[in-house]
């Protein structure tokens, strides 16, 4: 019999140019794909209308074309994947999985829409009785939808059952078999009427429709997969291996991100630097 099959996935949002994280990330999922003899896919994760840009998109693919990567078409865009999302919401909706919440868009801006890098989400959600729930839907009030981890852990037979595979390392060195803690970040929100679906679901529906098998990604991101673990179980999608890097860092500590105006790719090559120097220098 052959190897089972591998496909892996770089999955950007176009909410700015990309960086040295960026090239990184994505040149580590395409060897390990290259590697296996597998796939590679890329998926734009743009899902924040408020916050994506087309030229972002564009500018995305000429980034990674001058890395030298190649991916398969056509490429998946999650703003056209709405319907997906709303099927598997409608999924947890009817088995009284997740529950409204009435917190205001401030106050959950930072739960939804973007990837959940860093702390989880340490919100303190109220189900309120169905009468204040009734009076706050009749005023037209905008809710979220929060999934509720004691419906869903009874849903799964105990949290204790949920496992996933990490061939990489999490933060604290985590490796192997892990027992996945969802309860840890709380009451993740699902969707927001203004803001779409959030990160954690669409990842999870995603994933499993690709056919996704390996998950390459900044550590960062390691507390995602325990709460994507339970989506998986609720909504009977296979789990994919996980493979969490370590941060590519700057000189002072600290991550490269978007907001701290890191120097971009599209930087680099207007001061003459080549995709192989880039390459070189992150030894990947």
């Amino acid at each position: 019999m052959g190897r089972p099959p591998f496909v892996t996935r770089f999955a950007p949002s176009p909410t700015g140019c990309l960086h040295r994280g960026h090239a990184f990330s994505a040149l580590t999922a395409f060897a390990a794909a290259r590697d296996a003899g597998g796939r590679f896919l890329l998926r734009i994760e743009d899902i924040d209308a408020g916050r994506c840009r087309p030229e972002y998109e564009t500018a995305i693919k000429e980034d990674l074309a001058w890395l030298g990567l190649t991916w398969e078409e056509p490429v998946l865009r999650q703003s056209e994947r709405l319907a997906a999302y709303g099927a598997a919401l409608e999924n947890l909706r009817t088995r009284g999985l997740i529950y409204r919440c009435f917190r205001t868009r401030k106050d959950s801006l930072d739960d939804i829409g973007r990837a959940p890098h860093g702390a989880a989400d340490r919100a303190t959600p109220r189900r309120l009785p169905p009468a204040d729930e009734a009076r706050l839907l009749a005023e037209g009030r905008p809710f979220a939808w929060r999934l509720s981890l004691g419906a869903a852990e009874r849903a799964v037979g105990g949290f204790s059952r949920l496992t996933f595979e990490e061939e990489g390392a999490g933060p604290a060195g985590e490796r192997g078999t892990i027992a996945a803690r969802p309860d840890l970040a709380g009451d993740v929100i699902l969707a927001r009427k203004d803001l779409g679906v959030s990160y954690h679901l669409a990842v999870a529906v995603d994933d499993a429709w690709q056919g996704v098998t390996h998950v390459s990604r900044g550590c960062d991101l390691f507390a995602a997969a325990h709460t994507q673990r339970l989506l998986q179980a609720l909504l009977d999608l296979p789990t994919p291996v996980y493979r969490h890097h370590p941060l590519l860092l700057r000189p002072d500590g600290k991550r490269f991100a978007k907001r701290d105006t890191a120097e971009t790719l599209a930087d680099l090559r207007a001061r003459g630097v080549t995709a192989a120097a880039l390459r070189a220098e992150l030894g990947v």
